[in-house]
């Protein structure tokens, strides 16, 4: 704190002035906004996902296929807890006046939540494409989509992240010198 209300001001923070609790509601409600799309993409994924077991044709399926079957329901599952993570511990810590530090756990959930989500993602397009496409074509059509995620998902917001950051410190540098 540093006497003005309990304001304390960052460079992240530039231009807003709001308290501690502020920022952590206003982040919270941005991060509940963030969730609601994954959340919504994942639960319809694993939706689809548990019905697979009970087709004709998934007992067609080849073992291995069927080992991938699992594993992509695993990952769907736990991308789906990690997901849904927030809201519970929200409801749980409701009231405790710690809202900064559970926007920073919700924060960290969302994050695994996404990467699980990356690879259930990757692994149904695997399980879908070695039973609809030629087996030899799978690898590199996979790996191409895994590329486009990490690009999409992570690449580019780190590097906008990192070209911005450091544009705003050298303007703040400049306009202190």
């Amino acid at each position: 704190m540093d006497g003005s209300g309990g304001r304390t001001p960052s460079a992240r923070d530039q231009g807003r002035k709001e308290t501690v609790e502020e920022r952590a509601d206003r982040n919270w409600q941005e991060l509940i906004q963030e969730i609601r799309v994954a959340q919504t993409g994942v639960q319809i994924l694993l939706g689809f996902l548990l019905t697979v077991a009970f087709t004709p044709r998934f007992l067609e399926l080849e073992q291995p296929d069927r080992t991938v079957y699992v594993i992509t329901v695993i990952l769907g599952s736990l991308a789906t807890g990690a997901l849904i993570g927030p809201v519970s511990f929200h409801r749980l810590v409701s009231g405790r006046r710690i809202k900064p530090q559970a926007v920073v756990w919700a924060s960290r959930l969302t994050f695994a939540g996404i990467v699980l989500l990356l690879a259930t993602l990757v692994s149904a397009l695997f399980l879908i494409l070695r039973v609809a496409a030629d087996h030899a074509l799978v690898p590199w059509l996979v790996c191409g989509v895994f590329a486009w995620y990490v690009l999409c998902w992570f690449a580019l917001p780190l590097w906008a992240r990192s070209r911005h950051t450091a544009r705003d410190a050298r303007d703040a540098r400049d306009s202190i010198g």
